[in-house]
């Protein structure tokens, strides 16, 4: 997962930092409102852990920014110290999918960032995604490449879903890898087998294939030819 955490509190954004990253996420930090309304819509994130009293914009506003202006439906889980029930209510009216109440056990807060993910990315499902042309139906599983069929593995499906929803996004390694394995541990050069063989099933009628390698850091799925950007 690309997590981003919008929490002043110095010790629990570096507690929380710590555990994600060293689980295998990636993870962004931000310590006011007006720099985390900044990241969240300026890049991309698979959840944003958001603590309502923040300074600059606090989280009750930022939240509502983000869905009603920025259009964004990212998972949204607050944390916070306040646990009056109209709070809650607050946040879930202004567009929070969960809430958890300080203090809290770091594995709770990872195990519900997966679950959030995880219903977010049932949600789209039912869509095909288009890309130059490479046609990939989620809801079948079928995949196209200039209008020749492709077969392609499970693994392999799910590794395309990921890069063809987020066009010119850089996945690290241990992204890739937590989405396919979660927390087993593969092979060393599995993730590179399974880009090999989508790399390779992609190729277009010119030789070319969307699947780039971004050398030290991970995968991309390059958008080219009007693809979405």
């Amino acid at each position: 997962m690309r997590v981003l955490i919008i929490e002043d509190d110095l010790d629990i954004a570096t507690n929380l930092y710590d555990f994600l990253e060293g689980r295998g996420n990636v993870v962004d930090l931000a310590r006011d409102g007006v720099t985390g309304m900044h990241l969240a819509v300026s890049d991309e994130f698979d959840a944003i852990v958001l603590d309502l009293g923040l300074p600059g914009i606090d989280g009750l506003s930022l939240c509502g920014k983000l869905r009603r202006e920025a259009r964004r439906d990212v998972p949204i889980l607050v944390l916070t110290a306040r646990d009056v029930l109209d709070d809650k209510l607050a946040a879930f009216d202004c567009g929070a999918d969960d809430y958890l109440v300080k203090p809290f056990a770091l594995r709770e807060v990872e195990a519900r960032l997966k679950a959030l993910v995880s219903r977010r990315r049932g949600r789209v499902v039912d869509r095909k995604l288009v890309a130059g042309v490479i046609e990939f139906d989620t809801a079948s599983l079928a995949v196209a490449v200039d209008g020749r069929p492709v077969h392609l593995s499970r693994k392999c499906l799910h590794l395309l879903e990921m890069l063809m929803s987020a066009p010119n996004r850089v996945y690290s390694r241990a992204e890739l890898e937590q989405a396919l394995w979660g927390d087993e541990h593969p092979q060393s050069d599995s993730l590179r087998s399974h880009m090999h063989l989508l790399r390779r099933a992609l190729t277009d009628g010119r030789g070319h294939s969307p699947i780039e390698t971004v050398h030290g850091v991970g995968y991309r799925f390059a958008a080219h030819d009007g693809s979405p950007a």
